[in-house]
């Protein structure tokens, strides 16, 4: 199977030979054996993907010569997903399964309950770039520096609507609220949302849910569209791939 590589450092062109990051070039020699004039596929959301041949392979530098494109730039949905700081393996599978889902950027926040209050952010850049090398993808997802949601909401574009998992009710007595103030289910909602923009965001909750507090101050903004993900408390990381696969599915690419 020929490689995919992300290339970072500049347009990719027909006939160039650009130089590979040395941990590519690592990748390339170390871990699949790769020597010159074999082939590599590269990519990147401006330019497409490029057939190309490694023309230098070194031990921590190499290059490659650019053939044929490939595939042309396309579309991608205008989709941002904001999750609470959990636990690091549940950072990674989100972060991993956030890009094979189409999410252009990855945000984590933290809240008043958040778990994790900390997020090793070149690590997770890391698996999305991994992610998105194996996923056929052609755009690398932003990874953004964790803050406060509060911080994240206070400069919020105002064209970008922001779908609310809030899986509580409004009965303070009742485990998670009981069953009475639940949001509308999430495609019901979103497909209610069809033509007010094409700029989304989705946003999970820590393992313990949203304070009372943060809930009333996400369904008191007018860009905030609350949804509930069904009957079931979910883990934070199958909350964020199911808010995902259900938006991409009314709203997104897979229509």
């Amino acid at each position: 199977m020929i490689p995919r590589l992300y290339y970072v450092t500049g347009p990719l062109r027909k006939d160039d030979v650009v130089p590979l990051l040395p941990e590519r070039v690592h990748y390339l020699r170390t871990v699949l054996r790769r020597k010159p004039g074999d082939r590599v596929l590269l990519f990147n959301g401006n330019d497409g993907e490029f057939d190309a041949e490694i023309a230098t392979l070194e031990k921590k530098t190499g290059a490659a010569r650019i053939l044929e494109r490939k595939r042309a730039p396309q579309a991608e949905p205008d989709l941002w997903l904001l999750f609470a700081g959990v636990k690091r393996a549940a950072q990674e599978t989100i972060v991993q399964k956030a890009t094979e889902l189409g999410a252009s950027h990855i945000v984590p926040v933290r809240t008043e309950r958040t778990v994790a209050a900390k997020a090793n952010i070149e690590r997770l850049r890391l698996i999305a770039l991994e992610a998105t090398e194996q996923c056929d993808r052609l755009s690398l997802p932003h990874v953004l520096d964790m803050r406060p949601l509060t911080e994240r909401l206070g400069d919020w574009p105002s064209e970008r609507r922001l779908m609310f998992c809030d899986e509580a009710g409004d009965d303070e007595t009742q485990e998670w609220g009981g069953a009475e103030g639940r949001a509308a289910p999430a495609l019901e909602a979103l497909n209610a949302s069809r033509s007010k923009t094409d700029k989304w965001a989705v946003l999970i909750g820590p393992e313990g849910g949203f304070s009372p507090g943060e809930r009333a101050a996400l369904r008191a903004k007018p860009f905030v569209t609350p949804v509930t993900l069904g009957p079931r408390i979910l883990r934070a990381d199958t909350a964020a791939i199911a808010a995902l696969t259900l938006w991409q599915a009314a709203l997104g690419d897979w229509r």
